[in-house]
């Protein structure tokens, strides 16, 4: 990214999670020029945090504005969501706070981040919000499908309007718009109790021996760079290493000649995992009155969702191709489209 580029920035979308920090960068023209990513475990600590958004923060001028969607507060560092927000904003007054900074609460828009207390119920987990708002004004209907690296979220909406039943964690988990499933992060153990090996079936392990990053490395779904924490063992991120971690789930050791087997196994879980996300999704599409005509896809594991418009016939768009016409860009958007969505309404917010 050239330095012209860079000093051309006047809007900074962000949105700040609990296992990463994601950066949307806007120029004067309203345009995507710049997208960044920090792993960031804020369950270690608030100084991960408050290092991650001062490490991307400081790449661009001093008195560029910040829009700011959260899921930090959910990170068990804090007692409670409500102590969450408030934490998570003192953090961004501290590092953003020298410029013009406003949070997204949801339906309510932006408030001053000194406002966080009064507005934590819209402001908490809203970043789902930011993108299925953008998209309710740019798509006459369908249903978002984010499958992030540790949540898959299925948001319903219309030409105008976010028609999710749920708002809050709580509320989106019972209506099948939250599911606790990604493309990364999520223990192999959590998605399914047992598994076909070599003729049976065998109960999992309940131990943090892999994660569904190692199941689509081993399928071949899983893009470089789509997983940013370390391994479940820390050891490599390679496929013999994936397959490693994967066999372990069923009481196996890894050899090369059971490389096929550890393939085997790995399309078995990606095909729960897929079947939680179709279970997931028949429930939201039963909701809507006029059935679904498209799915759009957003994350780094919006393979699955693709795959899931395939097997239900439904025309899928991939977000990639909706929030920049940056070919550079435009991978990178889609994964982190809650950052994007953000800048985006605050720069519509501030044209209106």
């Amino acid at each position: 990214m050239s330095s012209d580029r860079l000093r051309n920035v006047v809007r900074l979308g962000w949105d700040v999670g609990g296992a990463h920090v994601k950066l949307a960068a806007f120029g004067r023209d309203g345009r995507l020029v710049a997208m960044r990513i920090l792993p960031c475990p804020v369950w270690k600590g608030a100084e991960h945090l408050r290092d991650a958004i001062a490490t991307l923060r400081a790449e661009f001028a001093p008195d560029v504005a910040s829009a700011v969607t959260m899921t930090a507060e959910v990170a068990d560092l804090w007692p409670d969501r409500r102590s969450g927000v408030v934490g998570t904003a003192g953090i961004l007054i501290e590092t953003l706070g020298a410029a013009p900074l406003a949070l997204f609460a949801g339906p309510e828009g932006f408030v001053p981040a000194e406002r966080a207390a009064a507005h934590a119920d819209s402001i908490g987990s809203a970043n789902w919000y930011a993108t299925a708002a953008v998209l309710a004004h740019l798509l006459p209907g369908g249903i978002l499908i984010d499958v992030g690296s540790t949540t898959s979220d299925l948001i319903p909406f219309t030409s105008g309007r976010v028609t999710a039943r749920g708002f809050t964690d709580a509320e989106r988990l019972a209506n099948g718009e939250l599911i606790y499933a990604g493309a990364a992060r999520t223990p192999v153990m959590a998605l399914a109790a047992e598994a076909p090996f070599a003729g049976r079936w065998l109960p999992l392990m309940a131990e943090h021996y892999a994660t569904s990053a190692d199941i689509h490395r081993l399928t071949g779904d899983l893009r470089e760079g789509a997983d940013l924490h370390p391994s479940a063992d820390g050891g490599p991120k390679t496929v013999e290493a994936s397959a490693r971690r994967l066999l372990r789930m069923v009481g196996q050791d890894f050899a090369p000649p059971v490389l096929p087997a550890a393939k085997a196994l790995a399309r078995y879980f990606a095909e729960e995992q897929l079947n939680r996300l179709r279970r997931a999704f028949d429930l939201v599409a039963s909701t809507q009155e006029n059935g679904v005509e498209m799915i759009v896809g957003a994350g780094v594991g919006r393979f699955l969702a693709a795959r899931l418009a395939e097997r239900r016939d439904i025309a899928y768009l991939d977000l990639a191709n909706v929030l920049t016409d940056d070919e550079a860009l435009a991978s990178e958007a889609a994964d982190c489209a809650p950052a994007v969505a953000v800048g985006l309404l605050a720069a519509a917010l501030t044209d209106a």
